[in-house]
């Protein structure tokens, strides 16, 4: 089994890494976590987070938005 150190923040619920992870969605992972010193940890923009999530969806989501999630 192979092991990798990923930097993720916690926003009080759930950990959000600081970096695109190549795993299948629902793969099951065992957690460590080591809380770094206040200077190593950096502020994280919404945009990175949004960003990390590679979220999929059609090219018009934005101009569309409203159809989409209310039909």
């Amino acid at each position: 089994m192979a092991e990798k150190i990923i930097t993720a923040m916690f926003d009080g619920k759930a950990f959000y890494p600081l970096e695109t992870i190549a795993l299948p969605v629902n793969t099951r992972v065992r957690l460590s976590v080591e809380v770094l010193p206040s200077q190593a940890q950096a502020t994280v923009s919404f945009l990175a987070t949004a960003r990390s999530l590679q979220l999929q969806g059609p090219a018009d989501w934005s101009a569309n938005i409203d159809r989409y999630l209310y039909g």
